[in-house]
């Protein structure tokens, strides 16, 4: 750390930040990074070392030594297990330890978001800038989130507001029209406190070269595209008691796969809190949140903009907490109207409505032993779907710097709106044909895991199984009198599914500057041996091995210079998947496609010219890997990527102090 303090705010869904001081750097303790708190496994702050949940956390200084454009660098930079590759039309897939987007909660600030596109959110919706760290649970978190929270759970917390004066202006440039920019406003006192954050970025298309006769779909246009996000938060404490906040956003980006007919995605949110808290062991929180997502396309000669898909989400919550000696009591209830207009869908206009109320008990035994129980029930309007979801976690600390949990948890998916009343040509391949009569998915998750801290070191190892009853997926085409010469892609429920898998980390810190991690991720998925899933999966299978690598060095020289330099790598191993020869002719059959292994590297060089200024260079790919063939799951580099930025701290440039 290069500043003398630093205040961190934790903030969380329905819950006043909590503030957490760091120390300067010659006074902060060995294990400070297993300090840090965290709230997304628990729904209740708890420092790292000590949450009966295995939480991942990516901190501040982690993202802004990865130098990223959006949250997909960023995630897949820093944890292992993590992929992101093209779905139909370049659409963005997750895949997280085997499970994909649609059994993934994302969350910000503990609010789901609206709009999908191929079972994913649009995550270009989030900008580094925004955000203040990432925690990461794996595994069934359903007993507290609901549905979709099947393979876990990734909270993307944002940056809250100061109580004093800061504005930052930021921009970078590189390869193929690069461009990024951001400005930041903050300003408050005790009492009000206020936060403006625009950025804008944009990348032109550019073209890429496939080997001859590929064994797969591929791709020789990356489509670029601009983006421009806007978000604002008001926090007002009248009393020491009460706190209330307000936040909008406002979110567009344009994507020219058609220079005639550009695709347009625009998204409106907007959130009231309020939090009561008149003594330390009692919290009632109140939150109400609005978000609007939309797409179009915008016909040029015309200037029409013609909506084709719009979901909004009304979301209200209530959440109680009450602490005793040695146990917490946590009950909430959630309301959801969720609106669906999209042209595919059979009737286009869909709705549902769904409740939920769940309750949590964290014991703490002794010093060496917490529970944590909590159970959950959920109502679905559409179709009258309702499911009872329970956890139980156990944290051992037979020794003050070994922790040792084990969990199991029941996880459900309900089928959405789009895999029950889907009905959309795919590219004139087959009709995508949703199915009403869907069940919901139902898991069993159990996961293992132990830590170790000793003074700047820090180890972990986990294991994890899922075993998932009624998949929803896609079946095998069919073609009937009925149907005609298009076939038809119906969605079924799996009769079998399960993934398991294990991650271990080794990370270390040092007095000097230095600081390293290495994180490794194994995962394996079985597919039943019927109906088809193994030739007829939409998206690409997990890669089973991936290794992520960071070393960084971070030194003042004096005064007016300091300098910090980061390397980071990620490897992910080969897979083979098995897909049609012709998916226009299904009757020719499968065969296996083997996509490869790949390695990239990133280096990355900032200088901190007095205390507002940092000139950042940024030299992507460094082993200037390029694909042979430009599959749905290889990376879109073309070669090395020199990217340069700066960032300004106005408020220090301006300050009597730094002008001395």
């Amino acid at each position: 750390m290069l500043a003398n303090t630093l205040s961190l705010f934790f903030s969380f869904a329905l819950s006043v930040p909590v503030e957490t001081t760091i120390l300067p750097k010659d006074t902060i303790p060995d294990e400070y990074t297993i300090e840090q708190v965290v709230i997304t496994g628990t729904r209740t702050p708890k420092r790292l070392s000590q949450s009966p949940v295995l939480t991942r956390i990516i901190t501040s200084r982690d993202i802004a030594n990865t130098d990223a454009t959006d949250i997909r660098d960023i995630l897949q930079q820093v944890v292992p297990g993590v992929e992101f590759s093209y779905a139909m039309n370049q659409q963005i897939h997750l895949n997280f330890s085997g499970f994909g987007g649609q059994s993934v909660l994302v969350l910000v600030d503990g609010e789901r978001l609206a709009g999908e596109t191929m079972d994913d959110v649009d995550f270009s919706r989030i900008t580094p800038e925004q955000i203040d760290h990432i925690e990461i649970v794996r595994g069934s978190a359903s007993a507290l989130y609901g549905s979709n929270a099947v393979g876990g759970v990734i909270n993307i917390v944002t940056k809250d507001a100061a109580r004093s004066w800061k504005a930052n202006v930021n921009g970078r440039w590189g390869k193929h029209g690069s461009q990024r920019y951001g400005l930041s406003w903050q300003q408050g006192n005790r009492k009000l406190a206020n936060i403006l954050a625009v950025n804008h970025s944009k990348t032109d298309n550019y073209r890429v070269n496939n080997g001859e006769k590929p064994l797969s779909r591929v791709f020789s246009t990356v489509y670029g595209d601009a983006v421009w996000n806007f978000n604002d938060r008001l926090v007002y404490n009248p009393t020491d008691y009460l706190r209330l906040t307000g936040r909008a956003g406002y979110f567009f980006r344009r994507t020219k796969r058609s220079v005639d007919t550009p695709e347009q995605y625009r998204d409106f949110s907007a959130g009231l809190g309020a939090r009561w808290q008149p003594d330390a062991g009692t919290r009632l929180e109140f939150n109400y949140a609005f978000d609007q997502y939309d797409k179009s396309i915008f016909q040029r000669y015309s200037s029409h903009d013609i909506r084709l898909y719009s979901n909004v989400h009304n979301a209200f919550r209530l959440l109680f907490n009450r602490r005793f000696d040695d146990a917490d009591w946590t009950v909430g209830i959630d309301y959801l109207h969720d609106y669906l207009f999209n042209t595919k869908l059979d009737g286009s206009k869909r709705r549902q409505d769904s409740f939920d109320a769940f309750m949590q008990y964290d014991w703490n035994i002794s010093p060496r032993w917490e529970v944590v129980g909590a159970l959950r029930y959920d109502y679905f309007s559409d179709g009258r779907m309702s499911r009872i979801t329970p956890k139980l976690s156990v944290r051992y600390r037979p020794l003050r710097r070994i922790n040792i949990r084990g969990s199991y948890g029941m996880g459900f998916r309900t089928p959405t709106l789009k895999e029950k009343y889907y009905d959309f040509d795919m590219a004139g391949i087959w009709i995508v044909e949703g199915n009403p009569h869907l069940n919901a998915e139902v898991s069993h998750n159990f996961c293992l895991s132990g830590d170790y801290s000793y003074r700047k070191y820090n180890f972990s190892l986990s294991g994890y199984y899922n075993k998932i009853k009624g998949k929803i997926a896609t079946g095998i085409p069919y073609v009937t009198t009925e149907t005609g010469d298009m076939p038809r892609l119906p969605y079924i429920n799996l009769s079998d599914y399960s993934v398991f898998g294990m991650e271990a980390t080794a990370e270390a810190g040092w007095s000097n500057g230095i600081s390293t991690r290495v994180a490794y991720s194994w995962t394996r998925e079985t597919t039943p041996k019927d109906n088809g899933r193994q030739i007829n999966n939409q998206y690409i299978p997990m890669r089973e091995h991936s290794l992520t690598v960071h070393g960084a060095w971070e030194h003042r020289f004096n005064r007016h210079y300091a300098m910090n330099i980061a390397i980071d790598g990620r490897y992910v191993s080969g897979v083979e998947n098995k897909e049609y020869i012709d998916y226009h002719d299904i009757a020719r059959g499968v065969n296996t496609v083997h996509y490869p292994a790949y390695s990239l590297w990133k280096l990355f060089l900032q200088n901190c010219i007095g205390k507002s200024l940092k000139l950042n260079v940024t030299l992507d790919n460094l082993l200037n890997y390029r694909p042979a063939y430009y599959y749905l799951n290889s990376p879109v580099t073309d070669g090395i990527s020199v990217m340069v930025g700066f960032s300004v701290d106005i408020d220090k440039m301006l300050s009597k102090k730094n002008r001395s």
